[in-house]
């Protein structure tokens, strides 16, 4: 052969394999994927809430409905300061509960009288919507609205009048602020409230009442770019995880099926096979409640617990939406502010070096051999493109290759959602003293998923899709060396009256002090149950590791009079101690074949001056019998009784913690709560926990 033929030659095979990798399609959609808006909002990441209306001066969870607006006074308002923190913390966005369930609206509604202008806040003449929306275009950040559906103030609420007051409120805030990203629909609905003075309970169906599918056309009218978030009714962009304690299942689908009612289980889960892409958004507060109590000063979540919550929701393939409580006066709290800056430092050095970009990577599988879709393209630090396989290719893996051994702790791994969620289960291998060790077993990815495990020093990485739905887009991988954060130790106070320290692993040691002081490692350490009389204990506790020379943030923990010498009354079943052994797992429910009220009388052993009670219900996933309606006596003798409180237990299905109520000093040896009514409407009564307040 010539050297023209040659060429020829040369020419045609090169041509022909240019146009044989020009032919290598990209793989089809995997119905259902993201909008344009819902895949923007995943990207957010983090964002805030911020929560303050007039029940923050009230010391309330929700307000009545019939608060005067002359209480409402922030006079340090300043939503610079929270945009600042927010920024600062690598938010992207704030969410302002613009109206929450009193009704009480933090601008000038000119569809209602119950609002800022008629506060003496700047003299009636301010608007928060407004120092908020200016406030987050100078921090660079997104603007969310929530505006609670039920209204506890609104005469017309429960009847067809109140839809078009919702919906010309609705108007006002998404045509007066500016483009707002994401507008939260509470799924609080309906229940006693003041309504114009009525005083009433009235009940409504959420699933109809509201009219959701022409409310949601309005929204988006109003805001193309905007994603809905709703807990009832119609299938909005996004969903609700069924908890605020902040974290989502670690299988979790970003779907769920258009129609009918979700059950409360998969909205932690996702359905694999859902025919909407409806992706869950993790909402938990930085305290244990959403408004301001002075009480929580002490109880801002720690270090840890944020970086748990950060695993535990934008690790598992959610958002992450976290409350600050905002003071009277207008501001987040010093405590709230460090500890969320605290938490973003840690987020950021945790992920500051991807120790896998200068791998080697290799997969089993390319699609069509085509570079465009190879492995180095996981490493590439780019959102827009991906590995995959063929499409008969459901499995397949990934080795990285290091140049030198490698330590690290944290995997990060993410799928290329605009063409549908796919990996069912996945494994994470690495190669220790030549040798393969599993050290992670998983299922779903979606958008991102971070694992945690103990830290491991290997030459080689791999991962393995063991199952999905059509052939794996893997977009993202980094590995990750994050330091170690030491979890402060856990306290109880036995029904001795012993107070058990429990710690977060059984290397470290702890120090403790009950004096009020707070412990060094001079401090008393923790060897065996503290053994106390039977008055009130301020334990103040950390947890020391002697490798590392680092001590846990402080724990500390108020007990009040043991519970030695208490009996409950009337009642047979050895089991009901559960409620008073200070083991907040452990949980006991009420035989009874009679309906709600249901009594539980307790006999204190002695007469105490008490000013208040405390009721935690079952702390276990979709635990059930929670008391939300409740009234509460005080007896000296157990046959004359004083109803001392009656009330409710606000928002307790979803954040199911501790509830205090408080009233004036009484003396008392015994106590009754009677359940008026539960969560579920049905006639179970279940307890983790009693406790009183003694003065």
């Amino acid at each position: 052969m010539n050297l023209k033929n040659l060429i020829l030659a040369f020419f045609i095979f090169t041509n022909a394999s240019i146009s044989t990798l020009a032919q290598v399609k990209a793989p089809n959609l995997l119905l259902p994927v993201p909008s344009k808006n819902q895949l923007r909002w995943q990207q957010m990441e983090y964002y805030a809430f911020v929560h303050l209306s007039v029940n923050t001066y009230t010391d309330m969870s929700w307000g009545r409905g019939d608060e005067d607006p002359k209480i409402f006074n922030p006079e340090k308002l300043d939503c610079r300061q929270w945009a600042r923190i927010c920024k600062a913390a690598g938010m992207k966005g704030i969410i302002l509960t613009a109206k929450h369930h009193s009704g009480f609206c933090l601008w000038p509604s000119k569809y209602t009288e119950y609002s800022i202008k008629n506060s003496p806040w700047k003299n009636g003449k301010g608007d928060i919507v407004r120092e908020m929306a200016n406030a987050c275009k100078e921090y660079g950040l997104k603007l969310g609205i929530y505006l609670s559906p039920w209204d506890r103030n609104h005469p017309d609420y429960g009847k067809p009048e109140y839809i078009t007051y919702f919906r010309n409120q609705l108007r006002e805030l998404l045509t007066n602020y500016g483009e707002i990203f994401e507008v939260w629909f509470d799924g609080a609905n309906g229940g006693s409230g003041y309504y114009g003075g009525a005083n009433e309970t009235r009940k409504i169906d959420r699933t109809t009442y509201y009219d959701w599918e022409n409310t949601y056309k309005l929204v988006r009218s109003l805001q193309p770019n905007i994603v809905i978030w709703n807990d009832g009714g119609d299938r909005a962009d996004l969903r609700w995880v069924g908890t605020e304690a902040g974290y989502i299942g670690e299988t979790n689908w970003s779907l769920l099926n258009d129609k009918g009612d979700v059950p409360e289980e998969m909205l932690r889960y996702g359905v694999e096979n859902g025919n909407a892409w409806v992706p869950g958004e993790v909402n938990t507060s930085i305290r244990p409640e959403w408004f301001y109590h002075p009480k929580e000063d002490s109880q801002v979540k720690t270090l840890p617990q944020l970086m748990d919550t950060y695993y535990n929701s934008i690790g598992r393939n959610a958002t992450l939406l976290l409350n600050f409580p905002i003071m009277p006066n207008g501001l987040i709290h010093p405590f709230d502010e460090k500890a969320v800056l605290d938490f973003g430092k840690a987020v950021k050095t945790a992920f500051a070096i991807n120790l896998i970009k200068n791998s080697k990577v290799v997969a089993s599988n390319v699609r069509g051999n085509d570079p465009k879709f190879g492995a180095n393209k996981t490493i590439d630090v780019s959102n827009e493109s991906y590995w995959t396989t063929d499409d008969e290719v459901k499995t397949g893996s990934l080795t990285f290759n290091f140049a030198r051994p490698v330590t690290f702790n944290r995997f990060l791994v993410q799928e290329y959602i605009p063409l549908g969620q796919r990996v069912k289960a996945f494994t994470l291998e690495a190669f220790v003293n030549n040798q393969w060790e599993e050290i992670a077993k998983e299922t779903t990815i979606g958008y991102k998923r971070i694992l945690r495990f103990k830290t491991v020093k290997a030459t080689k990485l791999r991962l393995n899709i063991t199952d999905a739905k059509a052939c794996p887009l893997i977009s993202n991988i980094g590995i990750y060396d994050a330091p170690q954060i030491l979890v402060p130790p856990v306290a109880m106070r036995e029904r001795s009256g012993d107070v058990r320290i429990i710690p977060a692993d059984m290397e470290s040691q702890i120090f403790y002090t009950l004096d009020g002081s707070m412990p060094t490692l001079k401090s008393n350490q923790y060897t065996e149950p503290i053994k106390t009389d039977d008055g009130k204990v301020l334990l103040k506790c950390i947890s020391y590791d002697p490798k590392s020379k680092k001590t846990s943030t402080l724990t500390e923990a108020k007990f009040d009079v043991s519970k030695r010498t208490w009996k409950i009354v009337g009642i047979e079943d050895k089991e009901a101690n559960s409620l008073l052994d200070g083991n907040t797992d452990t949980q006991w429910y009420q035989k009874n074949t009679l309906k709600l009220p249901i009594d539980l009388v307790i006999d204190l052993g002695r007469t105490l001056k008490i000013s208040g009670f405390k009721y935690l219900p079952d702390q276990h996933w979709w635990g059930s019998g929670i008391i939300s309606n409740y009234s509460f006596f005080i007896s000296e003798n157990g046959n004359d009784w004083k109803q001392v409180d009656e009330g409710e237990f606000s928002n307790i299905k979803n954040n199911p913690l501790w509830q205090t109520k408080t009233f004036s000093p009484s003396k008392a040896r015994y106590i009754k709560l009677r359940a008026l009514k539960n969560t579920d409407d049905n006639q179970t009564v279940g307890y983790a926990e009693i406790d009183i307040i003694t003065e």
